[in-house]
């Protein structure tokens, strides 16, 4: 086989790439998800709690029992409110956290291996400040196919969600809108019918599902699963911002020869 091998991905380092994110996953449904699976009778709890509270406030000469019992049930619906929308920031900061932590361990293990046959700081710092889009320009030009697969598809979903997540309004929210509307909740969906338009929902409107997030974890680990265990040099033309990082090393290397 033709070609200097740039990339290996030893199979116990993919491993234990696989094995740390599954103990993530895993780790974040029972210590921090599973508080939020019975926020309806906590919620029930809590109005019970405000009327036994209030107890000593009851005057039945002067007091109607309904509006006790009303201002009960508001209480009830308020703590849900608010449990139910910690339980969505809870979802989303335990996604961020899986997207930051495997896309820091791919950007580590490339700048590892590059090391290994390339020499400068240009080019290092360059795949640390990549984008998403030139991280997959970069693994498509050494022939891996990324973007063309459902991982990418689902592994961009993310990026997408983690960015509206973080900084609310702006152009991942526009993107989210248009290729992703399904992480965009329409709070009326059960009820049969449409209260927010996709196009007038913000980023108070993103949530993320149980399926949506096993689906996220999936990708993540079809993706270590489909790098090649050794990855050759080829032909395929580098993206421009690779070359541009490359030639500053080499002439940076060339003004230190010529001291």
């Amino acid at each position: 086989m033709s070609g200097r091998v740039l990339f290996h991905m030893w199979e116990p380092f993919r491993s234990s790439l696989v094995a740390g994110h599954l103990f993530y996953v895993e780790q974040a449904r029972k210590r921090l998800l599973s508080q939020f699976e019975n926020i309806e009778s906590e919620a029930d709890e809590a109005a019970d709690e405000w009327l036994e509270r209030s107890n000593s406030r009851f005057d039945p000469d002067r007091h109607d029992p309904a509006e006790f019992y009303e201002k009960a049930n508001d209480i009830g619906i308020e703590f849900y409110g608010l449990l139910s929308g910690m339980r969505d920031q809870t979802w989303l900061s335990v996604v961020a956290g899986m997207f930051h932590e495997w896309d820091k361990q791919l950007r580590s293990w490339l700048v590892r291996e590059i090391e290994h046959w390339h020499r400068g700081e240009n080019l290092p710092k360059k795949i640390w400040s990549a984008d998403f889009v030139q991280i997959g320009e970069l693994l498509d030009c050494l022939g891996w196919a990324f973007r063309s697969t459902d991982h990418f598809q689902k592994l961009d979903a993310c990026r997408l969600v983690v960015n509206v997540y973080k900084h609310g309004d702006g152009r991942s929210l526009d993107d989210l809108k248009t290729r992703h509307p399904e992480y965009l909740d329409d709070r009326f969906r059960d009820l049969g019918f449409t209260f927010v338009t996709k196009d007038l929902r913000d980023y108070t409107h993103l949530k993320v599902s149980g399926e949506q997030f096993q689906a996220f974890s999936e990708a993540i680990i079809e993706f270590w699963n489909a790098v090649p265990e050794y990855t050759r040099e080829t032909e395929n033309e580098a993206p421009s911002w690779l070359e541009r990082a490359i030639s500053k090393d080499r002439e940076s290397q060339q003004q230190a020869s010529n001291k």
